[in-house]
């Protein structure tokens, strides 16, 4: 399972980076959880959250992201902007990958901050 989790987010940075955002950092830490991907696209700093359903039986890729799994994204990211100078223009997008030939959806802007 963390192989196939591991290669969603491969994919998903591969593609975000395909249509011109620049990837940052992969699997950012800290105590409050963890953040799949932080990428730059233009003057924006985007926290990703990447999902990946081999079927789509019990509710898509974005149905599994919670409410309480949204709370631990926004802590975490910010963690990661008290460590840096200034706060620059943020959006939490998702990336969903889906069935067995990985479709790859992609929504920015997926909830608010």
């Amino acid at each position: 399972m963390r192989d196939r989790g591991q290669a969603a987010e491969a994919r998903a940075a591969a593609y975000l980076s395909a249509q011109g955002l620049h990837i940052l950092d992969r699997n950012f830490r800290c105590r409050f959880g963890e953040i799949d991907l932080i990428a730059r696209d233009g003057e924006a700093l985007v926290f990703v959250e990447v999902r990946m359903r081999g079927r789509d039986d019990f509710g898509g890729a974005a149905e599994s992201i919670t409410a309480a799994k949204r709370a631990r994204l926004r802590k975490a990211a910010g963690f990661y902007l008290s460590r840096r100078r200034g706060t620059p223009p943020c959006r939490f997008d998702a990336v969903l990958v889906s069935g067995m030939e990985g479709r790859i959806e992609w929504i920015r802007d997926a909830f608010g901050a």
